[in-house]
């Protein structure tokens, strides 16, 4: 099985959730493997092996199948910025036929049987640009994907959150789920933001993370359901 997680904007909570996903999976299951990818990323650190994202570093550590880094995240841009521009900039090709071939070598390199489960990480949100018209969403429609949505909770996500769940359907796609993760504690009649989430979206909820004292993926799969997927 594979999935594409996307949120309703940067800093939703995108790999936070996709690497409780992968937890979850890894103790719910036994003989399954779990796989996580993040095909493109910008914002990364300059080390003696190359670039590095923190993002795919966690979905790493998360994940049982080993593949190299460079599978896991085979497109990386140095600068914290929308990746059309980093990849102008740094003479990068990130159309969608680019970043599918890249994403095709990793499954293959995975060599993912049907039982496997496998979250690919998208990069700010569902219409994330890649330049010349493009958008990565592209991409998730080619694959034939099935979408979980992050929803980061604080002013405006009621909004975004619809928005985007219409964009997704309006490509032919299914979201299998959506996840709450609360990005401001201090939002404004949380509660009835998230009755109200619950109301709006069609697909199921599978879960609702609190804003967490300490941040890691063991303590936001326990506030995850995955029996829906």
């Amino acid at each position: 099985m594979k999935f594409f997680v996307t949120g309703t904007d940067t800093d939703s909570g995108k790999t936070l959730v996709t690497s409780a996903l992968l937890h979850k999976v890894n103790v719910s299951h036994v003989n399954v493997r779990s796989l996580g990818l993040k095909p493109i990323a910008s914002g990364c650190e300059q080390t003696e092996k190359g670039l590095r994202n923190s993002d795919a570093l966690a979905l790493i550590e998360q994940s049982s199948i080993e593949l190299d880094y460079c599978l896991v995240n085979p497109i990386s841009f140095l600068p914290a910025i929308a990746p059309h521009i980093a990849a102008s900039q740094a003479g990068v090709d990130i159309s969608p036929g680019a970043i599918l071939a890249k994403i095709q070598q990793s499954l293959a390199s995975a060599s993912l049987s049907e039982t496997d489960v496998c979250f690919i990480e998208g990069a700010g949100g569902w219409r994330l640009p890649l330049g010349e018209g493009h958008f990565l969403s592209e991409v998730v429609k080619e694959l034939e994907l099935d979408v979980i949505l992050v929803v980061g909770v604080k002013l405006g996500c009621l909004n975004h959150a619809v928005l985007t769940q219409e964009s997704i359907k309006a490509d032919g796609l299914t979201i299998k789920g959506w996840v709450a993760n609360i990005v401001d504690p201090q939002t404004s009649c949380l509660e009835e933001n998230l009755a109200s989430l619950h109301h709006l979206m069609e697909s199921p909820c599978l879960g609702i993370v609190p804003h967490l004292d300490y941040v890691s993926a063991e303590a936001a799969a326990e506030h995850l359901d995955i029996s829906e997927l």
